[in-house]
């Protein structure tokens, strides 16, 4: 099953990559505000769930740009085929393909697929995970102070940009630093392999977080919601880090 995942992703990244690479005009259209969608995210999960769809096609899926089908299947596809849609129009280089297979709602596999630096990132529960065929593990980082932090503004909620100020104004004072890429997924993949030693983002996704956090469980870091609890793929409010970074990121948050 992950090996499809892979067979997919590297399918969807072939495909955001000759997008990228051939200056065809990008179609943009706006979801909601901040939120934008093209003709490459299209292409890609179309891919996507076809090569899913031949190898099992009685699984379900909750896909970014097609919605959700098969509700009650036992193995569900949770997709988004270019995370970091905003950073892809412009050029800026720091997207990804983000695949995660829940089974029995639990998750049991992911992969994310950088295709600017071909850096694939897989994960199957208590197997570990790996960039490229290595294993990796989460930094040894264990003090806020020392920590690089990553995160993402809640452009989907700017309703909650108060309570994410704050936020952002506390990790500025007790972090090393923090950094704002663009694409949860990523920034997810990275504290899984030690870029990143922490992360925290309001208002995401299940797409945008599926994948990376297994991959950071299976890296030997911890994820949550915002009380350190296990609903942050229903509450999209998201906080991981490495075993003593994510106590301090959880009551540098309260």
């Amino acid at each position: 099953m992950l090996n499809i995942a892979v067979r997919a992703a590297r399918r969807a990244g072939s495909i955001i990559n000759r997008a990228a690479l051939g200056g065809d005009a990008l179609v943009v259209k706006t979801k909601r505000a901040n939120d934008f969608v093209t003709q490459v995210d299209r292409a890609a999960e179309e891919a996507i769930i076809e090569i899913v769809r031949k190898a099992y096609p009685d699984h379900g899926f909750i896909a970014e740009e097609s919605g959700t089908t098969a509700e009650q299947a036992e193995y569900r596809w949770i997709i988004d085929p270019l995370d970091g849609t905003t950073n892809f129009i412009h050029g800026f280089p720091q997207y990804a393909v983000s695949i995660g297979i829940e089974h029995r709602g639990a998750l049991a596999h992911a992969v994310i697929y950088d295709p600017i630096k071909n850096e694939l990132f897989t994960a199957s529960k208590g197997r570990g995970a790996f960039l490229n065929d290595r294993r990796v593990r989460v930094s040894k980082c264990v003090r806020l102070q020392d920590a690089l932090v990553g995160t993402g503004f809640p452009f989907k909620e700017v309703s909650r940009l108060d309570l994410y100020t704050k936020q952002l104004a506390r990790f500025m004072q007790t972090a090393a630093g923090v950094r704002r890429a663009g694409a949860a997924s990523l920034d997810l993949a990275y504290v899984a392999c030690g870029r990143l030693d922490a992360f925290w983002e309001l208002g995401l996704s299940p797409w945008d977080m599926a994948a990376g956090a297994l991959l950071i469980q299976e890296a030997g870091g911890l994820v949550g919601d915002l009380e350190g609890e296990s609903g942050f793929m229903a509450s999209g409010d998201i906080c991981a880090g490495t075993p003593k970074v994510f106590p301090a990121m959880l009551e540098a948050l309260k």
